[in-house]
């Protein structure tokens, strides 16, 4: 055995171990601010602002907590956020499922424009649409509603979602359905029975996409909503903080701590589904 064959086995532990070092700095960047979030919630008020950092707080205290959620309006603002998401979530995807299905099984004049245009508003930042979606909604009446916010968000689901399910539609045998009309299978029986189970997958990552659009939206909430009894969770983490009193870092951290916990929660619950979702979604159009 010569000493190249030895030494190659050797210059592949280094890399691995250099990759391995690289992979925990980034790690450790990454996971730094969600550490430093949890032990601000639970900090006592001495230690939230004195220097240097307390990185290790000396006892647990709850106070933070207590103060983020009572003598608030938490509970009303969970309210609306719920209720925006939930119908966000819904519409957009269920709509999304009926655009990809004729984008991918029928044919008609001007199918590949719509595509391109769905890609084009894809790529356009939610923020460059605000104001003139503030003009429209102005003149109809929707401004200071939630119908007016859940479209705001379901159009700014629409596009990721009708792209991703457009993959799976193609991911499916056009087989599977020819079968079921040769059984008598009606166009709408073939969508539900046959084309829907298969696209469970893609439906669950598309509404992880909204979801996650929808629960963290600050600035759509904050604009469109005149009444602060139908602002959302991500303005109430605003109350905060003012220029008059400053910010309450620790009540602050311990709101974004119960902020985080349903979005945490409902990707624990997906996980699986997700990750085979986009694998399997992933095909060339």
């Amino acid at each position: 055995m010569t000493d190249q064959t030895v030494s190659r086995p050797r210059r592949r532990r280094k890399v691995r171990w250099g990759i391995n070092i690289v992979g925990g700095i980034f790690a450790v960047v990454w996971v730094f601010p969600v550490y430093w979030m949890v032990i601000t919630a639970i900090k006592p008020r001495s230690e939230v602002m004195t220097t240097p950092p307390v990185f290790l707080p000396t006892s647990i205290d709850l106070q933070n907590f207590v103060t983020a959620l009572v003598g608030t309006t938490f509970l009303v603002n969970l309210r609306n956020s719920v209720i925006v998401v939930v119908a966000a979530v819904f519409f957009s995807v269920l709509i999304a499922f009926f655009a990809a299905a004729a984008l991918t099984r029928f044919r008609f004049r001007g199918r590949r424009g719509m595509m391109i245009a769905i890609l084009v508003v894809q790529m356009l930042p939610s923020t460059a649409l605000l104001i003139p979606t503030f003009l429209i909604y102005n003149d109809l009446g929707l401004v200071g509603t939630y119908g007016g916010l859940i479209l705001a968000y379901i159009a700014t689901a629409l596009p990721f979602s009708i792209w991703v399910l457009r993959g799976f539609f193609m991911n499916i045998p056009v087989e599977l359905e020819e079968a079921a009309q040769m059984d008598g299978a009606s166009t709408w029986r073939i969508l539900w029975s046959v084309l829907f189970p298969l696209m469970v997958p893609g439906l669950i990552a598309s509404s992880v996409f909204a979801f996650s659009a929808a629960w963290n939206d600050y600035i759509y909430a904050y604009t469109f909503m005149k009444d602060q009894s139908m602002y959302t969770l991500p303005v109430w983490l605003a109350s905060f903080s003012s220029p008059l009193t400053g910010t309450d870092y620790g009540s602050q951290m311990a709101a974004s701590l119960v902020f985080s916990v349903p979005v945490i929660v409902f990707f624990l619950i997906v996980q699986r589904k997700l990750v085979t979702g986009m694998t399997a979604g992933a095909v060339k159009g």
